[in-house]
C-alpha cells in the first residue's frame, strides 16, 4: 500500500482579512476587499491592486466573515466573483448578510450551526458566530478549515468569547488574527494632544495585549497578523497611519506586532503581504512573497505617498459620489427615528439623556430620555455630542443607511466630543436604524443571562462573565493596582467598588473573598441584574 503523506494547504494573501485557500481540489475565498470603504477613508495596506481577480474569483465556496465594508466588498463580489460559488453562511440571527449576497447574484448556501462542524466536500468547517450587538455591524464570525492534516483558523475581527471551543477538532497549524485598530477612538476625539497620546498609547497596549492573549489560548504553530491595519490616503486622514512608530498609534502594522510576539518569547510569527503565498503542512509554513516586504515596511512614508498618488483619482471619486440635493434634516429624522425611538426601551434607558448632532449648518438633538428629535434649546450643552460634514449627515439621510458605524463612523471623517465614560449603547443606536436591528439589539439588552459562577481573582470573588459582553473572564481578565481589566474589549472594572470605569452602568460583582460565599446572579425586576445570596459557591477557576 502506498504511503500516505499530508497535505500542503495552499493559502494566498489578498490583504486585510482576506485568504484564497486551496487544499484537495476545493478553494475557498474569505473576505476578498479591494475597494475603498467608509466614505473612501480605508484602503488595504499594503496595496493589493496587483492581485489579478480572475486568479480567485471562482471558488468553490466564498466566506464573507460579516457585513463590515472592508469585509464586504460588494462592488468586487458583484464584479469578479463567480456567483455558481457555495456560500458559506454564519448562523447569524439576522438574515442581513445572506439578504445583501442574495442581491448580488449569489443563491448557492450552506446555512450553518455555530460551532457545530460539517463537511464541504473534502473538508471539515466549522463557523463561530458572534451575535451581540457590538459584534461587527451586528454579527461577526471565525472560520476553521480542516482538510484532515491541516486545520487553519481565519478569525479576521471576531472576538470569540470562549475561544477554548475553536480547538474542539484539534490543535491549531495556523491562526490569522486582528492585532491593529480598526476603530475611531480616541483619534475623533476633541482631547489635548497630551491627552489623546496617552489615551491612544493605552489603545495600542490593550489591543496588542489582547491579541497576545488570543494566541497564548489558541496555542498555533504559526500565526499570521491580518485584519488590518488599513491605510488612510485622503490628505485629511493621511496622518492617522503609523507613520513613525509613535507608541500612541492605534494602527500599528504587521512587522510590529511579530516583533511584540518574539519579545514575548512567541515562535512562529509569520509575515503575509497582498499576494503572499503560502504552504502550510504540519510543522511547516513556508512563504513565498510577491516583492521584498522591505520596500514597503522600510520607508512605509514614501510607500504610502506613491500609493495616495496612483489612487488620488479614485479618492476624488468617492468625495463625488456622496454630494447631493440638501435635505430637510429635522423632518426626515423625525419621521425616521422617531417611531424607532418608540420601540427603544432598554437603548432609551442607557443613554437616557440628549444626544447632539451638528451638522454644521443645522444642529438637532436626538433626547433619548424624551424620546424625540428636536432642535436644541437655548444654552443646551449635552454631554454626548457629534459634529459631523452636513453633505455626509444628507448623504446618510437620502440613502437611509441604516448602519451610521458601518458607514460613517469607521469613516474617522467626524468629530465628536463627551463628558465622562463612553456609552456602548449610543454606538449600538446608530447601527439599528431599521426595526428589525433595533428590536434584535433591544431583546439581546433585556435576555443577556447570569454571571454563570464567580471565581477567585486577586483576593475577590468575582463574577465570570464579563458584565459587558459576556466574555469568560478566567480567561482574559488581569489586575494592575485594583483595576480589573477584560482584554477582550479593554474595559476596566474597581474591583473595590465593583464601578465600571470605562462607560455607565455594566457594574461588576466583586467582593472580598473574606465576605464568605458568593451569590448567584437571578433577574432583576427592572429587566437589568441584581444578585442575591443563595449560599452557592464559587467557581474554582483562578487568573494570575
Amino acid at each position: 500500500m502506498p504511503r500516505r503523506y499530508p497535505s500542503r494547504v495552499r493559502i494566498t494573501f489578498l490583504g486585510q482579512a482576506g485568504l484564497f485557500v486551496e487544499t484537495k481540489g476545493v478553494s475557498i475565498l474569505c473576505d476578498p476587499w479591494f475597494n475603498p470603504s467608509f466614505f473612501g477613508s480605508w484602503f488595504p495596506f499594503p496595496a493589493n491592486d496587483g492581485i489579478d481577480p480572475e486568479v480567485i474569483g471562482h471558488p468553490t465556496y466564498l466566506y464573507v466573515s460579516h457585513l463590515h465594508h472592508d469585509h464586504f466588498d460588494s462592488r468586487f463580489l458583484h464584479e469578479h466573483v463567480d456567483k455558481n460559488a457555495t456560500v458559506l453562511l454564519p448562523a447569524y440571527p439576522l438574515d442581513d448578510l445572506e439578504k445583501a449576497l442574495r442581491a448580488l447574484g449569489f443563491d448557492r448556501f450552506v446555512k450553518t450551526v455555530d460551532l457545530e462542524p460539517f463537511r464541504a466536500g473534502p473538508l471539515t468547517l466549522m463557523i463561530h458566530a458572534l451575535v451581540a450587538p457590538t459584534d461587527g455591524p451586528i454579527g461577526d464570525s471565525a472560520l476553521v478549515i480542516d482538510d484532515g492534516d491541516v486545520r487553519v483558523l481565519n478569525m479576521n475581527d471576531s472576538r470569540p468569547l470562549d475561544p477554548d471551543r475553536l480547538l474542539a477538532n484539534g490543535p491549531l497549524d495556523a491562526a490569522f488574527l486582528q492585532f491593529s485598530g480598526a476603530i475611531w477612538y480616541p483619534m475623533i476625539y476633541d482631547y489635548p494632544d497630551n491627552a489623546q497620546q496617552v489615551l491612544g498609547h493605552k489603545k495600542r497596549v490593550a489591543q496588542l495585549a489582547r491579541a497576545f492573549r488570543y494566541i497564548e489560548v489558541l496555542d498555533p504553530a504559526f500565526v499570521v497578523p491580518s485584519a488590518g491595519p488599513p491605510c488612510f490616503l485622503d490628505d485629511d486622514l493621511f496622518e492617522l497611519n503609523d507613520l513613525h512608530g509613535d507608541e500612541w498609534n492605534t494602527f500599528p502594522d504587521q512587522p510590529t506586532f511579530l516583533d511584540y510576539i518574539a519579545e514575548r518569547g512567541r515562535d512562529g510569527g509569520r509575515l503575509m503581504i497582498p499576494g503572499t503565498v503560502a504552504e502550510v503542512a504540519p510543522g511547516r509554513f513556508d512563504v513565498r512573497h510577491p516583492v521584498d516586504p522591505a520596500t514597503i515596511f522600510d520607508d512605509k512614508h514614501s510607500y504610502l505617498e506613491a500609493y495616495q498618488a496612483r489612487k488620488r483619482p479614485v479618492i476624488e471619486a468617492e468625495r463625488a459620489a456622496w454630494l447631493g440635493s440638501r435635505v430637510d434634516l429635522l423632518a426626515e429624522l423625525q419621521a425616521w427615528w422617531g417611531p424607532l425611538l418608540e420601540q427603544a426601551d432598554m437603548i432609551c434607558a442607557g443613554i437616557n439623556q440628549p444626544v447632539l448632532l451638528d451638522a454644521g449648518d443645522e444642529r438637532l438633538v436626538i433626547d433619548f430620555a424624551e424620546r424625540v428629535v428636536r432642535r436644541p434649546a437655548d444654552g443646551e450643552d449635552p454631554r454626548y455630542q457629534f459634529f459631523i460634514d452636513r453633505e455626509l449627515v444628507d448623504h446618510l439621510v437620502r440613502e437611509h443607511v441604516e448602519d451610521w458605524v458601518n458607514e460613517l463612523f469607521l469613516s474617522m471623517r467626524f468629530r465628536a466630543r463627551r463628558r465622562g465614560p463612553y456609552n456602548d449603547y449610543l454606538y449600538t443606536w446608530f447601527k439599528c436604524l431599521n426595526v428589525e436591528r433595533l428590536q434584535y439589539a433591544e431583546g439581546f439588552y433585556a435576555e443577556r443571562g447570569p454571571t454563570q459562577g464567580t471565581f477567585e481573582l486577586a483576593g475577590y470573588n468575582v463574577q465570570r462573565r464579563c458584565p459587558h459582553m459576556k466574555s469568560d473572564l478566567t480567561r482574559f481578565a488581569s489586575v494592575a493596582d485594583g483595576v480589573m481589566t477584560c482584554a477582550l474589549h479593554g474595559w476596566q472594572w474597581e474591583l473595590s467598588t465593583g464601578r465600571c470605569m470605562t462607560s455607565d452602568g455594566h457594574p461588576l460583582y466583586a467582593r472580598p473573598i473574606e465576605e464568605g460565599p458568593a451569590p448567584a446572579a437571578t433577574r432583576g425586576d427592572d429587566g437589568g441584574e441584581r444578585l442575591v445570596a443563595d449560599g452557592q459557591g464559587a467557581a474554582a477557576a483562578r487568573v494570575s
